[in-house]
């Protein structure tokens, strides 16, 4: 039930199930993810957290960056699942194609430029 709880609190926030829907497209560095939603980095971290402790999310740090994608195999079948469904019912939303669009732009700047723009460096 703890699990269940977990993915329901992370999924009943429309910029986590936002960041969900953008890291379908693959990995993304804290920083772009900054960037997409134009919020402080303090905030966008809190999300992720929330995502990451649901099972929702993994992250790994590189150098000064630290990546998050979509859990895979190593989630249990409920992230799994809750993954599925958040990516069907949303596969249509505008929001999410206008997001998209806008990561495809972020991908072409280099990091350490964006991290410049966020006051990080």
């Amino acid at each position: 039930m703890r699990e269940f709880m977990s993915i329901t609190k992370a999924l009943a926030d429309e910029t986590r199930v936002r960041i969900l829907m953008a890291l379908r497209g693959g990995e993304l560095c804290v920083c772009q993810i900054t960037e997409l939603f134009g919020m402080a980095p303090s905030t966008v971290s809190k999300h992720l957290s929330v995502l990451f402790q649901a099972g929702l999310v993994q992250s790994r740090k590189a150098d000064r960056w630290v990546y998050y994608r979509l859990s895979g195999r190593e989630a249990d079948a409920t992230a799994r699942a809750a993954l599925a469904w958040v990516a069907k019912a949303n596969a249509q939303e505008p929001q999410i194609s206008a997001d998209n669009k806008r990561i495809k732009q972020i991908q072409k700047t280099d990091l350490t430029e964006i991290c410049k723009r966020q006051g990080k460096m």
